[in-house]
């Protein structure tokens, strides 16, 4: 039994569709497959969720172009024969999302937003099962919400496991179907509410059912040959990473790497599941193996860029130590404004914190911090990580810019820089 995902590239277009419904027809193992919204479709949801939320004009031009996309590419795939069924549910989705739309958001932004952006895979997965029906494989849709149980952390919900493990078992026990088509992303709360796991959760909903069966392996099928050493669009001539070790994976995960979601290894390295990153468009490619090793694995050295970062330096009104009584209070200030940080560097005097730019929930904090502290802060900064350094790594990604921090340790370097790096 096999867990397969795909993200949101891989179903952009009916082409897209056709492309995976191809490798999901010759896989003759039994087979759950974690699907996200098509293309951009979560993007879009988003700005739906600002439109509405803070009042703008624009509304429903915006969703309209939603609801044109997915029916457009609906008949684009031209299974007639299941297309009016498909239509029919795929309107009473939209329906409903219309009228949630138009009445009250409440005062929890999050909870609203995951009512809404959670649609998306609802959508995507409702489209390619009726695909694949059409093309005669005997696969089930299943409801993610009814297997994926979760607190109301809304936005990155966390996983009830023991209530999440008696559903998934129910639900995907084979009994029924050879293949399985569900979401990732989403799951709901014990008051029915949608929830989801972070962007890009997709990764983690395929990790959570591959933990739960015990699959004999987790594929995530990307627009890349596998795990690269550097994002494609950040720099030249990445090279691929045949194996790393789950080890590696989590910090590649944890610095930014955007492969992988940083929650998906550890459900799988409890119980030693390989992880498969491979690429869509060559499928027959050996892609990259993620799993745990006893050999030595080469040490190529990696590149993770995180754009639009937010450098904060606070620091006391009256020069007393920063750890002695400001650092613990700092960090609450952080926490009650749901703000990650990347970074942190700190003096006797003051403290520096690098996180994502976000214009949602950073003017809170930075009012709250210039009423305690002496605020300032950089924006529109970048953090480049290099794992396995060498001076000449870093000679390459460091030309021309202007360094604000560095951190090093012995296979690890961080830099926030003012300005883009040259290649």
């Amino acid at each position: 039994m096999l867990i397969y995902k795909f993200g949101g590239s891989s179903v952009k277009n009916a082409e897209g569709i056709r492309n995976i419904s191809e490798i999901i027809y010759n896989q003759k193992n039994k087979l759950v497959v974690v699907i996200s919204a098509l293309g951009c479709t979560t993007n879009a949801l988003e700005q739906l969720v600002k439109l509405t939320w803070d009042k703008l004009p624009g509304f429903e031009r915006a969703f309209e172009k939603i609801k044109k996309f997915h029916f457009d590419l609906l008949k684009e795939l031209d299974g007639k024969e299941k297309r009016p069924e498909v239509e029919k549910r795929l309107s009473l989705y939209f329906h409903e999302l219309e009228f949630l739309m138009k009445g009250k958001p409440g005062n929890d932004f999050d909870r609203y937003y995951d009512q809404i952006v959670s649609q998306g895979e609802l959508w995507s997965t409702t489209i390619v099962h009726a695909y694949l029906e059409g093309l005669g494989v005997a696969s089930k849709w299943v409801d993610a919400r009814e297997m994926i149980f979760t607190d109301d952390h809304f936005r990155s919900a966390r996983v009830h496991w023991e209530k999440t493990e008696e559903a998934v078992k129910k639900r995907l026990n084979f009994s029924d179907a050879r293949v399985y088509i569900t979401q990732g992303f989403i799951g709901r709360t014990k008051n029915n509410l949608s929830t989801t796991l972070g962007r890009e959760g997709s990764d983690f909903t395929a990790a959570i059912l591959g933990n739960i069966l015990e699959t004999e392996k987790v594929v995530i099928w990307k627009d890349v040959p596998g795990v690269l050493n550097g994002d494609p669009k950040a720099m030249p001539d990445p090279v691929l990473l045949p194996e790393i070790t789950y080890q590696e994976a989590i910090e590649l995960a944890y610095f930014g790497a955007r492969v992988i979601h940083p929650k998906t290894i550890k459900p799988l390295q409890n119980k030693k599941i390989p992880l498969f990153v491979k690429s869509f468009y060559q499928p027959q490619g050996g892609g990259t193996s993620i799993k745990e090793e006893n050999k030595p694995v080469e040490k190529t050295p990696t590149f993770i860029f995180k754009e639009k970062q937010l450098l904060i330096s606070i620091s006391p009104w009256d020069f007393s130590f920063v750890i002695d009584q400001s650092l613990g209070s700092i960090f609450t200030l952080l926490n009650k404004h749901k703000v990650k940080v990347n970074l942190i560097q700190n003096s006797a005097i003051s403290i520096s914190v690098c996180v994502d730019e976000n214009d949602r929930k950073l003017p809170g904090l930075l009012a709250d911090l210039k009423n305690n502290y002496k605020t300032y802060y950089n924006k529109d900064v970048r953090l480049i990580t290099v794992r396995h350094y060498t001076e000449e790594a870093i000679q390459r990604v460091m030309m021309g810019d202007e360094v604000l921090i560095e951190q090093r340790t012995r296979s690890t370097v961080h830099f926030v820089v003012r300005k883009r790096a040259k290649f």
